[in-house]
């Protein structure tokens, strides 16, 4: 992993907003989801009422891995590894149990995959799924990562699934009481 550590800045929030790790240009802006996907991304909160400022003065921001985990030989960010994860695991338990979250919002398939069970995107994009984290049950609405590289979310079933994902989002009553 290649250091800086990135982190959102320090919000008491009932939502958190889970990444895979920062890319390789979120180190030099010193914030998550900075660059390209971070643009798609707040494009997609944008559309629920939400701008990037507001959302990031109201909303959590972690990720599985802080840091970049570098690129792969052939392009495109490498995957963060098994240890690595569990290396950066306990950052991200010590959050929920401060924030004790009502909503998680995993974003991509390795993010959503620390929650709940993924093989397709298609059988967990536009759904709400329960689970008990730290003896709370927490909702979880996954979205895909909004990746230049990826364009799933762009074409169906994926547009359609990410459309219904954002308004389980925007229905959410945390969701709700922060615009």
């Amino acid at each position: 992993m290649i250091p800086p550590v990135i982190t959102g800045i320090p919000v008491n929030s009932k939502i958190i907003l889970v990444g895979q790790a920062p890319g390789d240009h979120e180190g030099e802006l010193g914030r998550p989801f900075g660059w390209t996907a971070g643009k798609t991304l707040f494009k997609w909160f944008s559309s629920i009422g939400m701008s990037e400022e507001h959302f990031r003065q109201k909303i959590y921001i972690a990720a599985v891995c802080r840091c970049f985990p570098g690129k792969k030989a052939k392009g495109g960010d490498r995957v963060p590894s098994k240890e690595e994860i569990a290396q950066c695991r306990p950052w991200l338990e010590n959050e929920f149990e401060l924030l004790q979250p009502e909503l998680i919002i995993p974003v991509g398939k390795l993010a959503i995959s620390q929650f709940i069970e993924v093989d397709k995107l298609v059988d967990v994009i536009g759904q709400s799924f329960k689970k008990e984290i730290n003896g709370r049950v927490v909702e979880i609405i996954p979205l895909p990562h909004p990746s230049g590289a990826s364009t799933w979310h762009q074409r169906p079933p994926g547009k359609d699934l990410l459309a219904q994902a954002l308004t389980l989002i925007e229905q959410h009553a945390e969701w709700r009481a922060l615009r």
